[in-house]
């Protein structure tokens, strides 16, 4: 199904468990006041008591790890983008060169985690910008992916909080986002439905006002890549 087609479609699909009421992601204001290391500890322990809850032998080599090796991924890796600290450092110069067209970035992997059942979430994202003075190095927007992917997400708000944070680096509204993502909590259980995907837009500035520039930005992402 092509991008455009799927965004229609996915307006019918979600389902009221995908609503998320804010832009930022639910934090306690104590969230950081544990080192890493202390995550670790406390995560490995409640871990490994799930385990033993699920009768697992945690004595066995293969399991006797687990338990540590799960709350390092979940501190360093998969929830990684938690951390303010770790937000990308996102250097931007002068459009030098008077661009004034779309710059467009393109099947953007996305590797996610649904925060309603902690399953992964697995996709690409496309990203166009249309600069005001200033442009930002390509592989920054591949890492501000990446960053607000790596912690709990709703896919509508990750996509939301992707444009937000490139419009707040360029200074310029005319940023667009659509991602097209498979989640696992639904592929992998519930209606174990393996072929469907959710498909969600964010169009700021002109992207939302003017619709032949949104149908551009569409069909850019539909062309085939060839090398």
């Amino acid at each position: 199904m092509k991008i455009d087609s799927a965004l229609e479609a996915s307006h019918d699909a979600h389902g009221d468990d995908h609503f998320s009421g804010s832009e930022e992601t639910p934090l306690r204001e104590d969230a950081f006041l544990l080192s890493d290391t202390e995550k670790i500890e406390r995560i490995s322990q409640n871990v490994r008591e799930i385990m033993l809850t699920l009768g697992l032998d945690l004595n066995d080599d293969s399991l006797k790890g687990t338990p540590e090796r799960v709350a390092k991924m979940y501190v360093r890796e998969v929830f990684g983008g938690l951390h303010p600290d770790r937000r990308p450092k996102s250097s931007t110069f002068e459009n030098k060169y008077k661009y004034g067209e779309m710059l467009v970035e393109k099947n953007i992997i996305v590797y996610s985690t649904c925060e309603h059942h902690l399953l992964p979430i697995v996709g690409r994202a496309h990203i166009a910008y249309i600069s005001g003075g200033t442009v930002v190095g390509l592989s920054k927007m591949n890492r501000i992916v990446d960053y607000f992917a790596r912690r709990p997400q709703v896919q509508e708000r990750m996509n939301i909080q992707i444009v937000r944070e490139l419009q707040r680096v360029l200074g310029t509204k005319d940023v667009a986002c659509v991602i097209d993502a498979k989640h696992l909590c639904v592929n992998s259980r519930g209606i174990r439905d393996i072929d469907s995907s959710t498909v969600t837009a964010e169009y700021g500035g002109r992207f939302g006002q003017e619709e032949a520039l949104r149908r551009e930005f569409l069909d850019y992402i539909n062309l085939e890549t060839e090398f």
